[in-house]
């Protein structure tokens, strides 16, 4: 039976992975089997190392996608057991030259494993930064409490004043996520429609911020991913802070913002 060794870049990716899961855990962003990570590993792998392992599933991908190899949350799995059961709450799949199938070439050791129902969500962000920035390899999507409350909020429905409020709450807000939170109209989970909005997202900013639902970014690793994630909302939690000790924060001036962006 054809098994797979992963090359040691692999194995340090997947150990970043397990890190951050432990984050999203800690802060109460990854509640049951909520949440997702996926990479593109395909430019660790050869073509002839990946084909023919395991069992072909049907799945109907975005034909670009056809021969990815991708690092995938399984369905039902909680991310905390990313901590220390790597192999049993995630995979890595292989997707078939025609992008009608995958077959798991690594992990998915779980009984009746299979990969998040975010799968075409993940696969189409994969293909479009393929296309368009192909140096971001990782997404994550999780459910960062203070995020997901602005997605309730009237500024929900204004986002460039979103930005401009949250970005005003400190310097390395607007230094650390320079292009912003994107407020991503809702749609349906495991959607085609959700991949799209989401793709559409991040032509602009660096965080899709699902309506009444998660946020999700994507980076060269989990780790810069997990960032973007973290320093957006520390923006909209010192905002809401301030909002509930029954003030309105001074927050940085359009002109602070400017003088920051010589950082960036």
């Amino acid at each position: 039976m054809k098994t797979i060794k992963l090359p040691v870049q692999v194995e340090a990716e997947l150990k970043k992975v397990s890190e951050v899961a432990g984050y999203l855990w800690q802060r109460e962003w990854a509640e049951r089997n909520a949440g997702n990570i996926s990479m593109n590993l395909t430019s660790y792998f050869k073509k002839e190392e990946v084909q023919g392992i395991g069992t072909e599933v049907p799945f109907d991908f975005p034909k670009g996608a056809a021969g990815f190899v991708i690092y995938i949350t399984g369905t039902g799995c909680y991310l905390r057991d990313l901590v220390n059961k790597l192999e049993e709450a995630s995979c890595i799949l292989y997707i078939n030259e025609d992008a009608t199938a995958y077959s798991i070439i690594w992990g998915g050791k779980r009984e009746n494993f299979g990969p998040t129902c975010e799968l075409i969500s993940h696969s189409s962000i994969h293909l479009f930064n393929s296309i368009h920035h192909p140096e971001n390899l990782a997404v994550v999507h999780t459910h960062p409490l203070e995020l997901i409350c602005m997605s309730h909020h009237e500024l929900f429905n204004d986002e460039e004043e979103l930005n401009r409020q949250i970005w005003a709450m400190c310097p390395e807000v607007k230094v650390f996520v320079p292009k912003g939170i994107h407020c991503t109209p809702y749609a349906l989970s495991s959607t085609a429609a959700l991949a799209e909005v989401t793709m559409e997202a991040f032509k602009t900013r660096n965080v899709s911020l699902w309506e009444k639902h998660g946020a999700t970014a994507t980076a060269p690793d989990v780790m810069q991913a997990w960032d973007f994630l973290d320093v957006a909302n520390k923006g909209a939690k010192m905002l809401m802070m301030c909002w509930s000790a029954g003030f309105k924060p001074a927050g940085l001036s359009n002109a602070q913002l400017t003088e920051l962006e010589q950082f960036i």
